[in-house]
């Protein structure tokens, strides 16, 4: 089966120094994917050197079997809400056509049917009633799920979402998960920048461990360990001995 993403001795570097080590990954479709890591151990770097929006020192990356630059019409991206410009004078409506443009080719203008799908990814995010908001009055959680919905309306095979629950309440962070669940079911495939050991084994059925380089990467049962997450985190969380207390428990 030709994997939905797969990278070879991925390589890149800022400012001459590397972040991010020899990447060798093949994500089959159809799974949701946890990617998680220790701050500065190159989570986003991977999201955005599949993207093209930072150049690999070395190796390459393909989306389902093609090169990169050839199958982003394929991927739909959720970048972190911090790196987005929110008073940019647009309203919801406005962001969530601009996942259709991709569909829609040179020189034709967003017509009934895209305003329509728009508007049904609107609503399963729960931000139709806000369709003619500006984006800089809505509150985190609600910028969240604009951005959800711009995936969405991209109509996407391979989705990539760095950070997706960050800064949301409980009530979005749960229409995510269920979101996500729902692409799954419908054969995509999604991969997740996430932070939160205490729900990884709950929303994810694969997880790829990062630092620097990969560290491990399979079934969420198989990975999420105790000698695995020691590997990856070190020292640098408090919490991980209860939670590697929890896994043996679970066990």
């Amino acid at each position: 089966m030709t994997p939905a993403l797969e990278t070879h001795d991925l390589t890149v570097a800022y400012h001459k120094r590397p972040v991010l080590y020899g990447v060798d990954l093949a994500v089959p479709p159809g799974h949701l994917v946890g990617i998680m890591g220790p701050n500065g151990a190159g989570k986003t770097t991977l999201i955005k050197a599949v993207m093209g929006i930072v150049p690999p020192v070395s190796g390459w990356v393909k989306i389902f079997g093609e090169p990169a630059s050839r199958a982003l019409g394929r991927v739909g991206y959720v970048p972190q809400r911090e790196s987005v410009d929110w008073d940019f004078p647009v309203n919801v409506m406005d962001v969530v056509l601009m996942g259709r443009y991709g569909r829609l080719g040179l020189g034709r203008r967003v017509g009934a049917k895209e305003r329509e799908i728009a508007r049904a990814c609107l609503e399963k995010v729960g931000m139709l009633p806000l369709a003619d908001r500006q984006i800089a009055n809505l509150s985190g959680g609600q910028q969240q799920r604009v951005f959800l919905a711009r995936a969405l309306a991209q109509e996407s095979d391979l989705y990539l979402m760095d950070e997706p629950f960050a800064g949301v309440d409980a009530t979005t962070e749960a229409a995510i998960v269920t979101l996500l669940q729902e692409l799954k079911a419908r054969g995509k495939t999604i991969l997740v920048v996430h932070h939160d050991l205490t729900s990884a084994q709950q929303y994810f059925d694969m997880l790829l461990l990062v630092n620097l380089r990969v560290v491990a990467f399979g079934d969420t049962a198989e990975v999420f360990t105790e000698e695995l997450l020691q590997k990856t985190y070190g020292g640098r969380l408090t919490i991980l001995s209860k939670i590697a207390q929890e896994v043996k428990n679970q066990g």
